[in-house]
């Protein structure tokens, strides 16, 4: 799977991923109204609403970039209506050539992690049927019940050659609490890394494997330092733009030949038409201003690549 992401990296010259984590007060007006209108101010209205904004945003991006990542709770919070989206969001994008890494962060012991993953990546056993569920490419996965919790997944990436990311070292401020602990001399992060590169030993797929890494752009030294330490790792960053990484904080993340990550950036891309940048393109052509803002980052990454 990670070689089929990497070729669409190389036809789309942008390794850039779109974060479909749509919030109710990033979505235009008028298909708030147009949604209110036919199912009301509830769950259903809410999830039309995403769906919709969802839609055009695709529809407007599709062709510039390898994979979108939508991150499940911001459709979980709508129940079953918001679920719903998320796989007809999952459906949609695929149908439209793009890989789907879905961002639900699931882990637990070994029973529990095997569902969770026949539900993101596999296929479950109905009768005498064979049935898919989300269906995603690739899933993020939390390493924090060790292997117990992740091999289910390694297991599922072999079968069905798909593929997960594993939490590394996290963009988010909080991370340190614990990442950044020292055990036995070396930061936890590190010991992490080290267990995901023994996971993905026998998941390779070419120069990668099926197994990678979240891996923040927002701590530049520390991406060095992993990306010594996985060289066959392929990452997922979050952290650009709206949290504060710039592209030359990401250039650790990436390989010399020029792979080796993929940039993710959600209401960076699409809320653009809220920032001053992109004001001119107003809420009614929101997803112009979505195209515009994955041109201009691709620009930025290749620039410091």
């Amino acid at each position: 799977m990670i070689q089929q992401l990497i070729q669409k990296i190389q036809k789309t010259k942008a390794p850039v991923c779109i974060g479909l984590d749509p919030m109710l007060s990033y979505i235009p007006e008028h298909i708030l109204k147009a949604s209110f209108r036919e199912f009301g101010e509830n769950l259903a209205g809410a999830a039309d609403a995403i769906w919709n904004y969802n839609r055009e945003i695709v529809d407007h991006t599709w062709d510039l970039v390898p994979c979108v990542k939508p991150q499940i709770a911001m459709y979980e919070q709508f129940g079953i209506e918001g679920l719903k989206i998320y796989e007809k969001t999952v459906r949609y994008c695929q149908e439209k050539g793009l890989l789907v890494i879905g961002d639900a962060k699931r882990g637990d012991i070994g029973s529990t992690s095997a569902a969770y993953a026949t539900a993101h990546l596999g296929k479950v056993k109905v009768g005498d049927s064979v049935c898919t569920a989300f269906g995603t490419d690739f899933l993020t996965v939390n390493p924090y019940l060790g292997t117990d919790g992740v091999k289910p997944f390694v297991d599922v990436c072999k079968e069905q050659d798909k593929g997960i990311f594993v939490l590394v070292k996290t963009s988010n401020p909080s991370s340190g609490e614990f990442q950044d602990r020292l055990v036995e001399g070396k930061p936890l992060y590190e010991h992490v890394a080290d267990k995901v590169v023994e996971w993905g030993r026998d998941c390779m797929d070419g120069a990668y494997s099926n197994v990678g890494a979240v891996v923040g752009a927002t701590y530049p030294e520390m991406s060095a330092v992993l990306r010594k330490q996985m060289p066959n790792t392929y990452f997922l960053v979050p952290g650009y733009g709206a949290q504060g990484a710039t592209a030359l904080d990401l250039k650790p993340c990436f390989n010399e030949d020029g792979f080796g990550a993929i940039v993710n950036s959600s209401r960076g891309i699409i809320a653009a038409y809220k920032q001053e940048k992109y004001a001119k393109f107003g809420p009614e052509h929101f997803a112009e201003a979505s195209r515009q803002a994955v041109i201009d980052m691709a620009a930025d990454i290749s620039s410091v690549l």
